[in-house]
Order: C-alpha cells, then sequence, then structure tokens
C-alpha cells in the first residue's frame, strides 16, 4: 500500500532544505501543511500552496503523515517528545518521519515511542545539500519499519532521487553519519588542493577541470569548489550543522569503541572556523582557514 492523494501531509521545519522539499511536494498536488518556529519563513510557501499551522501540536492533530527537518537534536526530541509534540498529537495510524541528521539512538527511542501508540514511525535523514532539495534529487537514507517505509516511498520519490532503505530504527541516522564522515575528509581535501592551485600560481578553474572528472573526483569538488572560487560561502548546509554532525557520529564511535583521528582532526578546524564567525556560512567557508583569514 502507498500513499494516497488527498492525505493530509505535515512539514515542520522549512529552513534552507525544508523549504525546497516542500516546494517539491507542493509542485505534485499535495496539501502540506506547514509550521517553522518563525512564520515568516513560510511566506514564499504560503502563497504557492502551503497551509500555515500554528503549533507542532495542530499540525499533528491534522495530518496523517509528518516529516520534519529542524537544527538539531534537541529539537527533534522537542518536536517529538513534548506533551505538545507529535507523538502526543498524532492519530493512531499515522506516519512521522524525521529527516534532520541526528543521533541514531534518538530515532530509536522515538520509534519505540511511537509504536506504543500505533504511529509508524522513519528515520530519513538526506544529503544533497540546497541545490539537491531545491531540484528534487537528494539522497534520502530510510531507517524504521520496512512497510512504512514503502508506504511513503512516493513522497520520498518527490525529494530524492537516491533513495535508500537501509535497516530498522536508527539505520538511516547511523548511514548519515557515515555520509558526513566520508564529506569531513572530503571537504578537507576540496579546500587544501584548490588553496594549492592558488599559492602554486595556478589557474583554479583549469586545475578543477583537470580533476573533478578524475580519482579526485566527488560532488564536494564539483560543487561546492566552484562557490569557493567565486568567494561564494553562503550556506548550502551550514557550518554549525556540520559541527553539530561530525560531534553525533564523534559520540557514536565512541560507543562503539572506533577511533577516528581524520574526523577529530576535521571537527578542530571547523570549530576553529565557527570561532572566527563563520558558524553561519556554508560548509566550504573551510577555504577561510587556508588562506588564513582572520574572520567571517
Amino acid at each position: 500500500m502507498t500513499v494516497l492523494k488527498g492525505t493530509e501531509i505535515g512539514f515542520i521545519g522549512i529552513g534552507v532544505m525544508g523549504k525546497g522539499m516542500v516546494r517539491n511536494l507542493l509542485r505534485d498536488g499535495w496539501k502540506v501543511h506547514v509550521y517553522s518556529r518563525t512564520k515568516a519563513k513560510a511566506k514564499e510557501l504560503l502563497k504557492e500552496g502551503g497551509v500555515w499551522e500554528e503549533s507542532v501540536a495542530v499540525l499533528a492533530a491534522r495530518c496523517s503523515v509528518i516529516f520534519s527537518m529542524v537544527g538539531f537534536p534537541k529539537d527533534v526530541e522537542e518536536i517529538y517528545l513534548a506533551d505538545d509534540g507529535i507523538l502526543n498529537n498524532a492519530a493512531s495510524g499515522s506516519y512521522v518521519i524525521d529527516m534532520t541528521t541526528s543521533q541514531p539512538q534518538l530515532a530509536e527511542k522515538i520509534a519505540g515511542m511511537a509504536e506504543k501508540k500505533n504511529i509508524f514511525s522513519l528515520d530519513a535523514p538526506v544529503s544533497g545539500g540546497d541545490i539537491g532539495a531545491r531540484n528534487g534529487t537528494l539522497s534520502i537514507m530510510v531507517g524504521g519499519d520496512c512497510n512504512a517505509y514503502e508506504h511513503i516511498l512516493p513522497l520520498f520519490q518527490l525529494m530524492g532521487k537516491n533513495i535508500i532503505y537501509q535497516g530498522g530504527a536508527g539505520a538511516g541516522q547511523h548511514t548519515k553519519m557515515c555520509n558526513q564522515i566520508a564529506i569531513a575528509a572530503g571537504m578537507l581535501g576540496v579546500c587544501e588542493a584548490l588553496a594549492y592551485a592558488e599559492r602554486s600560481g595556478l589557474d583554479q578553474r583549469t586545475v578543477l577541470a583537470s580533476i573533478e572528472s578524475g580519482a579526485a573526483g566527488s560532488w564536494s569538488l564539483s560543487n561546492l569548489g566552484p562557490r569557493i572560487m567565486k568567494g561564494d560561502f553562503s550556506p548550502g548546509f551550514y557550518v554549525k550543522h556540520f559541527i553539530k554532525d561530525m560531534t553525533i557520529a564523534l559520540e557514536s564511535a565512541v560507543a562503539m569503541g572506533l577511533d577516528m583521528p581524520g574526523l577529530v582532526k576535521a571537527k578542530e578546524l571547523y570549530e576553529k572556523l565557527a570561532a572566527m564567525g563563520c558558524d553561519e556560512d556554508g560548509t566550504q567557508a573551510l577555504y577561510k582557514m587556508y588562506r588564513r583569514e582572520d574572520d567571517c
């Protein structure tokens, strides 16, 4: 069974990523109820057909499929587990899908509490940044009940292209940690390569043309490399959120007895970048560390 047209869909959190994801649902003809702490963020979506709700509780009560994309694990815990949160206000038989990058253990906790209320829970973090959210080409990593995944898959397909079921509750979040670990190391390489090219007097554009289609190629190199060369450090994904993700990954690694020296170093550099005042920049702003800029 798959989700039927006419289903009331809710979406909580309409920032850099959420806005594009909601827009793709609206374009396919779905009625989407939205909530954000700041109503002004919803202004464009309301003009395009989104329905504003005044609280998480009201949205949860009115929608049978509820997506969330918020900032930090504490935000996830608040919107799901509080008395006026999703699980205490959604109807039996509802589907709740958290697409925030959050703690695997929290995803497991939410799934356990949802099951007691006959609510189906999925953890489905994404990768692809603002470009992927806007174009509906995100990679979506899904954990939770497999039947619930099959039910929601048509909606995932409006938001992403690479959608893979990873296993039980928390598996989506663990997969996203693998993604962030790889990105952390990759961003160091992208920034150092472009800094080397600049310092040696090469044209960064021709260097990029030579290396992006070879063994050094990556999404970060092809998509964020050009932004770096333009001096565009606007966020497709915030530095502050990347530090949060690396912290979660390191905490999970410690719990599993796994040492991750590369991730430790990347987190250290990003924390220095944030201390310079760049926490609201995109992850490509790490390049500023190699140019020895003192602030953002």
